[in-house]
């Protein structure tokens, strides 16, 4: 019988999920995420963050507004100038007067100078607002993503936060940059013609006018069937990041079990679906784009010939049915920008659902509303002590599976002891290590800190009295010094590399190109798994912690390594409480006592000493290990 490690519930998912599960077989190929799995979005929640990304902007956007409002104004004055040209410039010139003609001509180059100008002016402003909205946004994921607590990053693949920080938000820039433009130039156009067809002929007017029911009928069935396609396309979108992501990082089993034929398929269904579904967005344009345009040449061939016999009884002059002409193509020719618009408005829709039900999704593990204090710790005689009491009260947790991983679980761990919790996989270990970090709350019951219930602690005061240090061992891109200072920002560099002496490593991390200046790399691959780990150990141990848990965190050290940490443990960890979830069973010698777990109960607890000299599970675990060691 021997001791398994219990492995860290993401690791093993994504490594399960980026090498394809062997469990099933290549022509059952497991599905891409389905749209059930996707974060929920709130009602109410897309309306709501538009309102709180445009709210400070409103006196910006009121400026971007007028200036398209004039622009727009100017613009539209060409065809009636066109029309009083012919009517009454061309007239006067038969006259030998050149001056209406001259006049109207004039103001037809000031009216399109003062266009062009308000045009720059508005794509300026526009492109600031647009940015700066952007910007705010992406910063408001990276934060919120970071808040939230371990089960939603458990739960959700990291693929589905990248994808709501790069695809979705690319496709509301797409919208800000040039969707929105568009809707304010065919809607000011719409507006600012309709008035002047009406006043330039009334009858001509309401007869072009009516070519808005149709339109509107064609545009409604368009946003209705491509909400649906560009929703399941952003879902899609997500379902290729995710996929990716997952076998990148999952490359190590995926290359070790051969399985690269295998994401391939996999890879190629999500891929075959993100493809689909853009090309039915595709179709949904052209059949738009179709209709509308017929619609419109008809009306416009309807208007010519009525206009016709209007100018042939004299009832219209020519000027005024040329200018309606002209009105009529500025009015139906945006019609392909306006389908350009809705394609990005419905792409922008359903990612402004995705982001907002991303940032609404609340932590679990919250902070509260008026934090507690911790005592100062004391020892017997009023001596200052740094380890700090734990109790776990009647406390029950169950995952979202619903399966209780600990009943009634009640432990005391006295302030400045060292305990060790060992037992087979699924015991429970690892949970007591992440609801005494507050990665989870219990559902059930309380843990305390020096009496005072972990869920009254602000996060700060306590990540800075309760430090894990677990066996992924993970290392930011920097030095070698700067992963160390994660631990305490504000440390000195001789704290820092005391940190590392303490902890046996300073003489590796010297041996490097640059010493403690070595850059390690994205997740610290310059060096070993196990000199990452003691890099990970001298981080903790400068943070100062009052109480340190150790997840498995000697597992990725050789016996060297595993060696200089206890030696440097003994000492480091001395007046400090300790839980030291173990793998292997020499770390437990270091201990002052012993917890044995099974299915979320301890099943035997003593000194080391005792339970190796007793005939319990722990005295079987330490036989099996001395075995295997021979």
């Amino acid at each position: 019988m021997t001791t398994t490690v219990e492995p860290d519930r993401r690791t093993a998912r994504d490594a399960r999920e980026g090498a394809g599960a062997a469990a099933a077989p290549e022509e059952e190929l497991p599905s891409p995420p389905a749209d059930e799995e996707d974060i929920p979005v709130p009602p109410g929640a897309p309306r709501a963050l538009l309102r709180a990304l445009l709210g400070p902007h409103r006196a910006r956007i009121a400026v971007a507004m007028a200036v398209i409002l004039l622009q727009q104004a100017a613009l539209q004055s060409g065809p009636l100038l066109v029309a009083i040209a012919m009517d009454r410039g061309i007239p006067a010139l038969r006259e030998h007067d050149a001056g209406p003609l001259i006049a109207v001509i004039s103001a037809y180059l000031c009216f399109a100078l003062l266009s062009t100008v308000l045009q720059w002016a508005f794509i300026r402003i526009s492109a600031r607002i647009n940015q700066d909205i952007l910007l705010e946004l992406r910063g408001r994921i990276f934060r919120h993503a970071q808040r939230l607590s371990l089960d939603f990053h458990e739960r959700y693949t990291s693929g589905r936060i990248i994808s709501r920080a790069t695809s979705d938000v690319d496709a509301l820039r797409e919208l800000l940059s040039e969707g929105l433009q568009e809707l304010l130039t065919v809607f000011l156009s719409v507006c600012y013609i309709s008035v002047l067809l009406l006043v330039m002929d009334w009858r001509l007017g309401l007869v072009s006018l009516a070519s808005f029911v149709p339109l509107f009928l064609i545009a409604r069935s368009f946003r209705s069937r491509s909400r649906r396609v560009y929703r399941r396309s952003r879902t899609s979108a997500a379902s290729l990041i995710v996929r990716f992501t997952e076998t990148m990082n999952g490359i190590r089993p995926v290359q070790a079990f051969r399985r690269e034929q295998a994401n391939d398929a996999a890879f190629g269904v999500v891929n075959r679906q993100s493809a689909t579904a853009t090309a039915d967005g595709l179709l949904e344009i052209a059949r738009y784009v179709g209709l509308s345009r017929t619609t419109a040449n008809v009306w416009i061939t309807g208007v010519v010939l009525l206009g016709a016999f209007l100018v042939t009884d004299g009832a219209v002059e020519l000027g005024v049915l040329t200018g309606f002409v002209l009105y009529l193509r500025r009015l139906f020719d945006p019609i392909d920008h306006l389908a350009m618009f809705l394609n990005s408005y419905q792409s922008a829709a359903a990612a402004l659902e995705k982001i907002a039900g991303l940032l609404a999704h609340e932590p679990t593990v919250v902070e509260p509303a008026e934090p507690a204090k911790l005592p100062e710790p004391r020892g017997a005689a009023g001596e200052r002590v740094v380890g700090r009491e734990v109790r776990f009260e009647k406390t029950h947790f169950a995952y979202r599976t619903g399966k209780e991983v600990l009943p009634a679980f009640d432990l005391v761990l006295p302030a400045g002891r060292t305990v060790a919790v060992v037992g087979a996989t699924g015991a429970g270990k690892s949970t007591v290590a992440k609801l005494l970090a507050r990665f989870y709350d219990p559902t059930g019951g309380r843990i305390t800190l020096d009496g005072v219930d972990l869920r009254d602690l602000a996060t700060a005061e306590l990540r800075r009295g309760v430090v894990m240090v677990t066996q992924e061992s993970f290392l930011f891109s920097g030095t070698v010094a700067e992963n160390i200072a994660i631990g305490r920002p504000g440390a000195t560099r001789e704290e820092v590399e005391q940190a590392a002496r303490d902890i046996g490593a300073y003489e590796f991390i010297a041996a490097l190109p640059d010493g403690f200046d070595t850059d390690v790399r994205k997740r610290g691959g310059r060096i070993s798994a196990g000199q990452r780990q003691l890099v990970a150990f001298a981080r903790a141990l400068l943070a100062d912690p009052a109480v340190l848990i150790l997840d498995e965190a000697t597992s990725s050290l050789d016996v060297p390594g595993e060696q200089a940490v206890q030696r440097a443990m003994r000492t480091v960890l001395a007046g400090r409480t300790a839980v030291i979830i173990a793998h292997r069973l020499s770390t437990v010698e270091i201990a002052d006592r012993v917890l044995v777990m099974d299915q979320g109960r301890i099943v035997e607890d003593g000194t080391p000493e005792e339970l190796i000299g007793g005939a319990g599970r722990f005295a079987e675990l330490h036989q099996a290990w001395r075995d295997s060691l021979v």
